[in-house]
């Protein structure tokens, strides 16, 4: 078994464990030494070739193979970079790893996502290994070691100290010294950023450095969690004996669309000032942080830059919709006629029975994504927040709330209606303002004329919600898009009058509702529990039947086929519900409210497919 200790880092560890003696056959300049005793002062290549000559005049080679080998090779001047022992400075890192560890283990600092990368940071600093710190390069910061003719040293920060000392130490007077070569790794240095960005380790105590530390979140790469981040609290612990901060937040790789890391040596990462031209800044960091769920890797696509340019155009036209509704806006007092509950046309919406549902309902909407963001912010789930937040924009804001209190056509908005949409849409830029800070900071100033500035607004208290203010809205939405659905499917044009006979046990949960329901589906008249003509449209909104009465000659036999394929798909979709539900493995790993959605699926499911059938029957 051939070992080479001094020229193999694994033959080195065989070497240590069995004693075995280093024999370093090469001179720095890459020709064999002494040790090697054939061939001495020759250069490392032609002494291998000579060497299979020799062996071949002695009738000692078997035979010669091609193979293919990994070498390693010097990035700056593309030679063989050939592995030999020599002298280097280490760190003894087991004793300072151990407290390290105890600050994540005991959870004074917190890893997200902690799942992924906890283990990763505990298998390293269970095995350190001793730190390597001397490079041989001629950049960076200089080893502060000096040496004598015979290899004495000594540390100092300066040459004059090192004098001193080492005439001190070894009984001598104005010996020449020469300082080491080497510089120090750049982790050296930078394991000791949250320290001396304050000056806390060349200006021990100073007012900074008590103030700022320790700070609160570090955000880096994964790739680097033993590198830097170990190295950051190994250091903080050892030199301040605090923590250096508190959390840490590991974002994912970037990576192209084939999996390979981004690099310029690839020549497959995008420019970004070319995107940020093309796109817009928030775009740009729309679409990185929509697709970039903690700690995991991110393909980048720049369609998801396409979905953040179309989203600011949304935000756009929705002032431009406000802005236009501005104008018109006027105080109104609800008439005698709007204080009726209407079955037929469907009036303002400024009815006590339905018009401040819009706004009662968008304002517990708020509050309750408040809620949500605010937990996922404390979880450091930022792609989370953010798609919570566009689809709170984009769909309840845009979709529904501007809708459900546009004006009639030719009419004005009342005023408090529009002051309280300007004050929602306000809520929404603020919301949205850290992911996307140079958009919404427009709009912000653009909607009215304001002192402040959005980037320093204040958010304000967090309130409870109305689960039944929040649940009668997702009705009315489920109930207009049945109602259109259906509409759609049966030829019948949006604008089409209808009128709608709605089969409910809770007829009164409609009251505040049924102006709005009205108005978005074009019905005259609204009906609960009554009676439908034969040839209406019928169509299922959770557990409720909806019928559609149309002018339209409706074809029965299309009908049913439609109810059919409806009625298999939700057979299907039950199907999967049930078994992921009868999973012991799922069940007992799942979170319990992931299990509870679940069975709400499950519930919908059997509900919807019992009306239907009933339906098909009666058709």
């Amino acid at each position: 078994m051939k070992i080479t200790p001094a020229h193999d880092i694994n033959d080195f560890n065989i070497g240590l464990k069995f004693n075995l003696p280093v024999v370093d056959t090469l001179n720095e300049d890459g020709t064999l030494s002494e040790a090697a005793q054939i061939f001495i002062g020759e250069d490392r290549f032609v002494a291998r070739k000579k060497i299979v000559e020799e062996l071949k005049e002695k009738g000692l080679l078997v035979k010669e193979e091609e193979y293919t080998t990994r070498l390693g090779y010097s990035q700056r001047t593309n030679v063989v970079a050939e592995p030999k022992i020599s002298t280097q400075w280490f760190v003894k890192m087991k004793d300072m790893a151990q407290p390290a560890l105890e600050a994540v283990t005991s959870g004074k600092i917190n890893i997200h996502p902690n799942e992924k990368f906890n283990a990763t940071y505990k298998y390293w600093l269970e095995n350190v290994k001793d730190w390597c710190i001397s490079r041989q390069l001629w950049w960076g910061q200089q080893i502060p070691a000096w040496y004598d003719e015979e290899g004495r040293f000594v540390v100092a920060e300066s040459e004059n100290e090192a004098r001193e000392i080492f005439n001190k130490q070894y009984s001598t007077n104005n010996i020449q010294l020469k300082q080491d070569e080497d510089v120090l790794d750049t982790w050296f240095s930078s394991w000791l950023w949250p320290i001396e960005v304050f000056n806390g380790i060349s200006d021990p105590g100073n007012k900074d450095i008590e103030y700022y530390y320790p700070t609160s979140v570090l955000v880096t790469g994964q790739d680097i969690i033993f590198f830097w981040v170990a190295r950051m609290i190994m250091a903080g612990m050892e030199y301040m004996d605090e923590k250096p901060f508190s959390d840490v937040y590991f974002t994912g790789m970037v990576r192209d669309k084939m999996g390979r890391k981004m690099s310029k040596s690839l020549g497959n990462s995008p420019d970004l000032l070319t995107l940020i031209h093309e796109y817009g800044a928030d775009a740009v960091r729309f679409g990185i942080m929509i697709s970039s769920p903690a700690g995991n890797d991110l393909l980048f696509d720049e369609s998801s830059l396409e979905q953040g340019k179309f989203f600011n155009n949304k935000l756009w036209n929705a002032m431009k919709l406000l802005k236009m509704w501005e104008g018109t806006a006027e105080d109104r007092q609800p008439t005698t006629d709007d204080r009726q509950p209407i079955n037929a046309d469907s009036g303002g919406l400024l009815s006590v029975g339905g018009g401040q549902f819009p706004l009662s309902w968008f304002e517990n909407r708020l509050h309750e994504v408040r809620n949500e963001v605010e937990i996922l912010m404390q979880q450091f789930r930022l792609s989370e927040a953010l798609k919570t937040i566009y689809s709170l924009i984009w769909d309840d804001f845009c979709s529904w709330f501007l809708e459900w209190i546009k004006p009639n056509y030719g009419e004005a908005i009342d005023h408090e209606v529009y002051e309280k949409a300007v004050s929602h849409f306000d809520e929404l830029l603020q919301l949205l303002h850290p992911f996307m800070p140079f958009i919404t900071e427009e709009i912000y100033h653009l909607l009215k004329e304001r002192e402040d500035d959005l980037m320093i607004k204040q958010f304000g208290a967090i309130h409870n919600t109305d689960a039944e203010i929040l649940n009668l809205g997702d009705k009315l939405k489920s109930v207009i898009s049945a109602i259109r659905d259906a509409k759609n499917k049966n030829n019948v044009k949006p604008k089409e009058p209808v009128s709608l006979f709605i089969e409910t046990t809770e007829e009164s949960s409609y009251q505040q509702i049924k102006e709005i329901l009205a108005k978005q589906t074009n019905a005259d008249h609204i009906y609960f529990n009554e009676e439908p003509e034969a040839s209406a449209i019928m169509t299922v909104a959770g557990n409720e039947k909806i019928y559609i009465k149309s002018d339209v000659v409706i074809d029965t036999a299309v009908q049913k086929e439609k109810l059919t394929k409806d009625l298999n798909y939700l057979k299907g979709f039950l199907i999967t519900v049930e078994k992921k539900l009868s999973n012991d493995k799922f069940v007992q790993n799942a979170k319990p409210e992931v299990i509870e959605l679940e069975r709400k699926k499950k519930a919908d499911a059997e509900s919807k497919i019992k009306v239907i059938e009933q339906t098909i029957a009666s058709l």
